[in-house]
Order: structure tokens, then C-alpha cells, then sequence
């Protein structure tokens, strides 16, 4: 297990660009299993959560040459379906919630799957369901084996249908749409999710000969087809990446330029953190935060204390929701923070408390932040990183910090940000990795 010792307190400067997005790279990266020609990805993010359902992809027969420049050339003509009986598929696959996405394109391509019961951040209760009644609902069939925990789908003669999704789940409209383009017939989904991943997924299948219409709305039709072709495609930034960024800038006083943003895709995130009072600058298709000290939470129109939630698209994103929290504790002004999705993403502010936050736990769902306006400075604490985006918080608050802070298993931070410490270092930050 390795860790990160920070030394707080340090003013970074210069450029950064995001990686590559990670929930889409999740999703196209599986897409690749629905056609038999060639793909290309540009913008692959070389993080643990994609590497390892890359390595899923490999054990299924895609041949992957990495090209450089974070282009990678998949060749999936070789997939042999008789893997996901072998012990090495059953291992990845149970290493990463991602490997839920490749259900969807075996079912379409092949008529059956196998998968393991997922695991993944521990946030609370992430159920299937939607995935999975999706799937039944266009004729798929599941036998769960509770021993091994595995599910096993038979998919023979998958039909289009209409559907009404219980939940505008991103990757359970995903898995959904991928089975749905290669179904006989016309699949209408009504209440899908359609954050700008699904619109990339999307236009990838169309490009691949995929009929999709609806992109970018709750509505989606699928004309089935009988086979996809290749395509080359080219993956957004990563939203989450740009606003922790935004958010590193204001804790730290320091003055950063985030390039290449695709600010058109980032829907409400630069208003967000407007409205904790970060003063930012879009520049073409960069976002400018000038080095600021101080920053006040707006109030609601009435006077009341803001609230802050997260939504469906084009709602804000639930995944900042802890980068927000960290940025309103030096503050001037309070805010409610309302964690709707995840009864645990929260859990990790006991560690903001010990490093002298002033934050009320309301329940498992809620957290009022008082801000210290950057005169109580946070201090470093030894810590422990629950999930991808709490550990990138706690990373936050520990460079803004004074004094010396340690994360220990900063791998749960590597499955989303690439390479972290030394982007980070090459901006003035002094991040030492132990491992």
C-alpha cells in the first residue's frame, strides 16, 4: 500500500490539463467488444480502473497496441466468449466495478455474458437493478449464484422494447443502449441518464453504424442493426479532474490555468464554484483562476444559507460534491451540503474535523460547513483515503494545510487521477509518493 507525504501550505502556478475522462474511457473502452474491426481511442486515461479493464478486454482475445500520446488501437476480431468461463477473467472481472460496462456488448455481440457480483468504492449501496431489468426487458436471462456470486445471462434472442428506467443510471443506461443497438427491432428508453458520457458513447456507436436518436436528452431510440464497424474516437476531458483543479486553486491561493476543458460539455460546475465565491475566467477553452485568498459563499435571495446538491444531469455532478465540501471549510460563509445519492460518500469529513474544519455531520446525507475564511489554516494530520474522490479531497486539503500531512493507500486516489503527484509537483506542490 503506498502513501503520500504532504508538505502544506505551498502557492502552485502554471498550466494543467485534465486526463482523459474516466467514466467514459469505462464505457467506450467496453463499446469496443460490439465490433469486430478496429477501434482507436484518443485521450485514454492511464489510470488503474481503466488499465485494469483494458487487461479484461486482453484476457477476452482484443489485441491492444498503445500507440503514445494516450492513443490506444484495439483490434477485438480474435474475442473467443469461451473466456469468461477461465479463471483469470473471473479474477479481473471481480477487481473492478468498471467490468460491469462489458455485459452490455458480450450480450449484444455474443448472446451471453458472465459476471461477477461488482465491487468498487465503498459509498454506500450501488445496486443493479437498473442494468439488469433493462436487459431483462429486451429478453435477456439471469441466474444468479449467490455461492459464487456470480451472474450468468443468456441473451440468445434479444428484441427491442420500450422502457420507463427506474433511475436515470448513467452506466445502467449504458449497458442498456450497448445490448439495445445490436437488439432486433426498435428499443425506446425513457428516463435515461444523458451526461455528456452517454452523448460520447452515442456518437461513438453511431459512428460505428449504430441508428441512436434522442442523444442528449431523457429519451433515447434505438433502431437495431446486424453489425458495427470500427471507428476512431476521441474521449472528453475529465470533468471531475477540472473541478478538483478549480477547487486546489482556491484552497491554496495559487494561480492555475486548466487547458483544454471542453468548457461547452462542463454544464453547471464553473457556476458551482462561482457561487463559493472563486472568481474564474474562461479564456477560449480554458479556464483562468487568478490566485485569490479570499472567497464568500453566495446566499439565496432570501438570506438563507446556500445549499449544494447533486442531481441528475444536467444537475451537478454527485462526484464533486466532496472537492466542494473541502473548498467551502476556508470560506467566508456557510453552506449545506446534500450528498443525495450515496449514504456514505460523507463519512470521510471526521478527517476534516481533526485537521481543524469546523463541519456538522447532520446525518449521512447532509454536512453544514462553517468556513474559516483562511484564517484558522487547516494543519496536517495522518489519514487514510476511503474512495477516489474523498482521497482526492483530503490530497486538497492537505497541500492548503499547514505542516506535514500523510495519505495512506493513495492507490483508491491512482484508480481515477493519473499520475497525480508529479502533475501536481511540476505546479510547485510537494507531494512525496512512499511506497
Amino acid at each position: 500500500m503506498a502513501s503520500f507525504k504532504i508538505t502544506g501550505g505551498k502557492k502552485l502556478n502554471g498550466e494543467i490539463t485534465p486526463q482523459g475522462a474516466k467514466n467514459e474511457a469505462l464505457q467506450v473502452v467496453c463499446a469496443v467488444l460490439m465490433t469486430a474491426e478496429p477501434v482507436t481511442l484518443h485521450n485514454v486515461p492511464d489510470i488503474r480502473d481503466v488499465n485494469k479493464l483494458i487487461e479484461l478486454l486482453e484476457v477476452l482475445g482484443v489485441k491492444v497496441e498503445r500507440l503514445g500520446n494516450s492513443s490506444i488501437h484495439f483490434d477485438p476480431k480474435d474475442v473467443d466468449i469461451k473466456q469468461i468461463e477461465s479463471p483469470e477473467y473471473h479474477e479481473k472481472a471481480a477487481s473492478i466495478r468498471g467490468s460491469v460496462m462489458v455485459l452490455g456488448p458480450l450480450l449484444a455481440r455474443f448472446g451471453r455474458g458472465k459476471l461477477p457480483k461488482p465491487g468498487g468504492d465503498k459509498i454506500g449501496r450501488r445496486p443493479m437493478d437498473t442494468h439488469f431489468i433493462g436487459l431483462q426487458r429486451l429478453g435477456a436471462r439471469f441466474n444468479y449464484d449467490a455461492q459464487d456470486e456470480f451472474f450468468e445471462i443468456d441473451a440468445s434472442d434479444l428484441q427491442g422494447t420500450y422502457m420507463l428506467l427506474d433511475e436515470a443510471s448513467v452506466t445502467g443506461t449504458a449497458n442498456i443502449l450497448m445490448a439495445a443497438v445490436l437488439a432486433k427491432g426498435t428499443t425506446t428508453i425513457y428516463n435515461a441518464a444523458c451526461e455528456p458520457y452517454l452523448q460520447q458513447l452515442s456518437s461513438m456507436l453511431n459512428s460505428m453504424g449504430a441508428k441512436i436518436s434522442g442523444v442528449g436528452s431523457n429519451m433515447l431510440t434505438i433502431e437495431g442493426v446486424d453489425s458495427l464497424k470500427g471507428c476512431e474516437h476521441r474521449i472528453l476531458p475529465d470533468m471531475i479532474e477540472i473541478g478538483s483543479f478549480i477547487g486546489l486553486a482556491a484552497m491554496t491561493g495559487s494561480e492555475l490555468t486548466i487547458k483544454n476543458c471542453r468548457v461547452d460539455m462542463l454544464g453547471q460546475i464553473p457556476r458551482v464554484f462561482q457561487r463559493l465565491g472563486i472568481r474564474l475566467e474562461i479564456r477560449g477553452d480554458d479556464i483562468f483562476i487568478p490566485a485569490q485568498w479570499h472567497y464568500e459563499i453566495d446566499k439565496l435571495i432570501d438570506g438563507s444559507v446556500l445549499t449544494i446538491a447533486d442531481a441528475p444531469w444536467p444537475g451537478f455532478t454527485p462526484d464533486l460534491l466532496s472537492i466542494v465540501l473541502v473548498v467551502a471549510t476556508q470560506a467566508k460563509g456557510s453552506v449545506l451540503i446534500h450528498q443525495k445519492m450515496f449514504e456514505s460518500r460523507l463519512f470521510f469529513v471526521d478527517k476534516l474535523i481533526d485537521m481543524g474544519a469546523q463541519i456538522i455531520l447532520c446525518d449521512p446525507h447532509r454536512a453544514h460547513i462553517v468556513g474559516l475564511n483562511h484564517e484558522y489554516p487547516l494543519r496536517g494530520i495522518t489519514m487514510t483515503s476511503p474512495d477516489i474522490r474523498a482521497g482526492v479531497s483530503l490530497l486538497i486539503a492537505a497541500l492548503s494545510a499547514e505542516g506535514t500531512s500523510t495519505i495512506h493507500n493513495v492507490e483508491q486516489i491512482e484508480r481515477g487521477y493519473q499520475h497525480i503527484d508529479k502533475r501536481l509537483n511540476a505546479l510547485g506542490a510537494d507531494i512525496e509518493r512512499i511506497d
